[in-house]
């Protein structure tokens, strides 16, 4: 099966994932190595399958806070969590839809697969325009979605439905959403690499 390959003059936060010594807390899951192994990323998921609600991580409580209700009969449409150790363009990690069997649970780590990537951008409400990426994924150990390499293995109708979702939920935060283009595995892992290099610049 493909896997993105990991360039070795780029870098990224380790894969090793050992627990830390009895002495040592452990990290933040926001500060969690970025890579898993043979090209997969490390997610932690924030938002499960089906939920109306909207969780996100807050490094200073170590904890996941809920932001919002989505209306009634509206829920996210699979998995959604960030990339750890990475920092976007709006000063977060990075998002990642993941498709996997079932729903996991807020604050589940698992490694990922990439897919692709929505490059999109979102108008704030002072006027200004923000990226805001959607990266995509699959859980590797899914069943289901085990054959699925590339965004075009996805069911017919599935990324037009994800956008759909997000401009519908960035409509009711009072933002525009705007779709730029899809890209391709290398695309994603790009945005990655760019990811963890401001990171580590805001670590100092």
């Amino acid at each position: 099966m493909a896997s993105v390959p990991v360039h070795p003059s780029v870098a990224l936060p380790g894969t090793a994932l050992e627990p830390p010594p009895v002495s040592e807390p452990a990290p933040p899951l926001s500060r969690l190595p970025t890579l898993g192994e043979d090209g997969a990323v490390r997610v932690v998921i924030e938002t499960p399958k089906g939920s109306p609600n909207k969780y996100a991580y807050s490094e200073a409580f170590n904890a996941f806070q809920f932001k919002m209700v989505l209306p009634e009969g509206m829920s996210f449409p699979y998995d959604f969590g960030m990339i750890p150790s990475t920092k976007g363009a709006d000063g977060d990690p990075l998002d990642i839809l993941v498709v996997m069997d079932a729903p996991v649970f807020p604050g589940c780590v698992l490694e990922a697969r990439l897919l692709g990537v929505i490059e999109a951008e979102q108008k704030e409400r002072d006027g200004s325009w923000e990226r805001n990426d959607r990266l995509v994924g699959v859980a590797v150990k899914a069943r289901t979605h085990a054959h699925v390499e590339a965004l075009s293995n996805l069911r017919p109708g599935m990324l037009d439905e994800v956008e759909a979702f997000f401009a519908q939920y960035n409509q009711l935060a009072g933002k525009d959403f705007k779709v730029l283009r899809r890209g391709d595995a290398e695309a994603a892992f790009a945005l990655i690499r760019g990811g963890a290099d401001a990171f580590g610049q805001a670590e100092g």
